[in-house]
């Protein structure tokens, strides 16, 4: 994830911070409400795709036709929605990006990952709701004479508040801008996109009386305690964090690989065959044992089926279908974030110390998300953060285990490839 960048945050004068945390905080509260209604509609036609649709065709699940015939269809609006001004947002594979986006982007944004995301192409929500958070920021500051190098950082504050639904709160999207560089470039600069991510989250968890709005983040529900830290959880936790940045780097090669074919194919043929291909590992997963749709999508509500002790085979070929299905999404051309995917592998890699070696599941989901964040967004402490979120109380005493998992995964993600 690329910094912020000095010319988001520097030669902001402090005489302003003032203004530019109260502005931030009139940014948050839209940029919140957009993140919802994305995330709602993804939902709503995810069931109306996947639920509602198979029923009216008198089938109990998604028949074999649909799982290929639906990812053609998103690729083929894909290609349509790439067609608008921004090119329906950055590549996946770019990692997430924090900044200012032109308002004139936001509709071939917003149509290319809900496209993708509503037909089972395997990305996440987050990279879109920090590209539709800025879009917010942008045009709510535009009638305030904010200009300039301001600008930019509110457009940043926008992507906070947006991914603050996500990420369960302000704390990792703050920590998430320090990481990125903005933190280098002090802290007064991180005022206002904290106080947007802030505003956000009171969306989430409600404001007095009310309950807030649902936002589908991340979740893993019922983890039992973890108590206590035995030497040989630790060691797993380096090999998960390894094994997932090992598994991170061959998915970006392929990616890359398939994302150089396009000036001899096309666009258009490199999505359809690309959806074709993410429905036909769906499907193949499913001749093998696995359940289709735990292939399709970003894999967030497939997270607890990886640490409920499903079978060694069932996750090896949840864990390589699900990979090549990322590969191919993020090289085929399509648009969303690169992170849930990743935590999907990662937890699925410690998933199978559970059933094999009776490992702890809130152990294998702290270790797999710290790793699989870290070995791909290149963020070492806010990884460790989410980690430490998602898991809860129940996970407390797995901490040095996610940390050294995360950092096992960064030093052998930045081994495998120092460009990055």
């Amino acid at each position: 994830m690329p910094a912020p960048g000095s010319t988001t945050t520097a030669a902001v004068p402090t005489r302003d911070l003032a203004r530019l945390t109260l502005l931030g905080a009139l940014v948050g509260l839209p940029a919140g409400v957009v993140a919802f209604a994305f995330v709602g509609a993804v939902h709503v036609l995810q069931q109306l795709f996947w639920d509602r649709l198979p029923d009216a065709l008198g089938a109990t699940s998604p028949p074999w036709y649909l799982v290929l015939a639906l990812p053609v269809a998103g690729a083929a609006l894909v290609a349509a929605a790439r067609r608008l001004p921004g090119d329906g947002g950055h590549p996946p594979a770019g990692g997430i990006h924090a900044g200012p986006v032109p308002v004139a982007h936001g509709p071939g944004i917003a149509l290319a990952a809900l496209a993708g995301l509503a037909t089972g192409i395997v990305l996440g929500p987050e990279a879109p709701l920090m590209a539709l958070g800025s879009v917010v920021a942008v045009e709510v500051t535009r009638r305030t004479g904010v200009t300039g190098k301001a600008r930019e950082l509110l457009g940043v504050s926008g992507s906070a508040g947006a991914i603050s639904t996500l990420f369960g709160g302000p704390l990792v999207a703050g920590i998430m801008l320090v990481e990125a560089g903005a933190g280098a470039l002090g802290a007064a600069t991180l005022l206002p996109p904290l106080t947007a991510a802030a505003v956000a989250y009171v969306l989430v968890t409600g404001f007095g009386a009310w309950t807030g709005v649902p936002v589908g983040g991340l979740s893993v529900p019922g983890l039992p305690a973890y108590d206590g830290i035995r030497p040989g959880d630790l060691v797993l936790a380096v090999v998960v964090g390894v094994l997932a940045a090992v598994v991170m780097a061959g998915v970006r090669r392929l990616a890359a690989l398939l994302a150089a074919t396009e000036p001899r194919v096309g666009r258009l043929p490199l999505l359809l065959g690309s959806g074709l291909a993410v429905g036909g590992l769906a499907l193949l997963a499913g001749a093998l044992g696995a359940d289709p749709q735990d292939v399709l999508f970003s894999g967030q509500a497939s997270v607890p089926v990886l640490v409920g002790g499903a079978p060694v085979g069932v996750l090896l070929v949840l864990l390589v279908a699900k990979a090549l299905a990322y590969a191919v999404s993020m090289g085929g051309g399509f648009r969303g974030g690169p992170i849930f995917p990743a935590i999907f592998l990662g937890v699925a890699l410690a998933g199978l110390a559970v059933t094999v070696l009776d490992v702890s599941p809130t152990l294998a989901v702290a270790a797999g998300t710290a790793a699989a964040m870290a070995s791909t967004s290149r963020l070492l402490v806010s990884a460790v953060l989410f980690a430490g979120l998602l898991v809860g109380p129940a996970g407390f005493d797995a901490a040095p285990a996610a940390v050294l998992a995360a950092v096992a995964a960064w030093l052998t993600s930045r081994a495998l490839d120092p460009r990055r």
